[in-house]
C-alpha cells in the first residue's frame, strides 16, 4: 500500500521540479534581421525618414498602404504617426516626410508645386539659445527615442559611450563621425541611422555633450 501511494507523489514532485527549472529559464525571441529599405530619393524626406521613421517601425509599413496616394493623404499619414503615436517629429518634418512618400511611393512628382513647397519650407533664423542647447537638438533628431542619459534604452546610455571614449584623444572625433555617419556593431546588432544632414557645429555640440556625461 505504501508502494503504490509513493509512486504518484513522486511523479508530482518530479513534474514540480520540471515546471519549476523550466520557468527558471528565461525566455527569448530572435527576430531575423531587418532587410526592408525605403527607396532612395534626393528629396531631403528621404533621409528625415531614414533617421526618424526607422526608429519605430520598418519600412515595410509604407509598402501597406494603398497605392496611389496624394501628398495631401501621405502627409495626413505622417502626421498620424505624430499625432496618434506620439512619434517625435515636428510640424515640418510632417510635411517634408509626406512629401518624399507621396513622390516616391504616391501620385506625386518630385518637381511638383506641392512636394516642393513641403520638401524646402521657408525658414526662419533660429534663436541663439535653440541653435546652441544640446538639450533642444537631441530632442529634434529623435535621439532620445533610442537613448537616455543614464539607462539604456534601444542604444547605450550616454553614460556607457563616454565611459568607453574615456580618455581616449580621438573620443571627440569618434563620436562626432558615428553621429553623422551612423552605423551598428559597436554596441550591438541595432543600426543607427546617419544623421548627415547635421551642421559641423551641431554635430560637436551633440559629441560634447554626451562625452560629459
Amino acid at each position: 500500500m505504501h508502494r503504490i501511494t509513493f509512486l504518484p507523489a513522486l511523479l508530482f514532485a518530479t513534474q514540480a521540479c520540471w515546471i519549476a527549472t523550466a520557468a527558471a529559464e528565461p525566455l527569448t525571441i530572435k527576430l531575423p534581421p531587418e532587410t526592408a529599405a525605403l527607396k532612395p530619393s534626393s528629396l531631403p524626406g528621404y533621409a528625415l525618414a531614414q533617421q526618424k521613421c526607422s526608429t519605430c517601425h520598418s519600412a515595410d509599413y509604407i509598402n501597406f498602404q494603398p497605392p496611389g496616394m496624394s501628398l495631401e493623404q501621405w502627409t495626413a499619414e505622417a502626421g498620424k504617426m505624430k499625432n496618434t503615436y506620439g512619434a517625435p517629429i515636428s510640424d515640418e518634418d510632417v510635411s517634408i516626410i509626406g512629401a518624399y512618400l507621396a513622390a516616391t511611393y504616391g501620385s506625386a512628382h518630385d518637381n511638383d508645386a506641392g512636394v516642393q513647397a513641403a520638401s524646402y519650407p521657408s525658414k526662419t533664423e533660429a534663436t541663439p539659445v535653440a541653435k546652441n542647447d544640446a538639450m533642444s537638438l537631441l530632442q529634434n533628431n529623435a535621439c532620445l527615442s533610442c537613448h537616455a542619459v543614464d539607462h539604456k534604452v534601444v542604444g547605450p546610455s550616454y553614460h556607457e559611450v563616454a565611459a568607453k571614449y574615456a580618455g581616449d584623444a580621438q573620443g571627440l572625433e569618434k563620436v562626432t563621425s558615428s553621429i553623422q555617419q551612423g552605423g551598428s556593431g559597436k554596441w550591438g546588432n541595432v543600426p543607427m541611422p546617419a544623421f548627415a544632414q547635421l551642421k559641423a557645429d551641431d554635430l560637436k555640440k551633440l559629441a560634447t555633450f554626451i562625452l560629459e556625461q
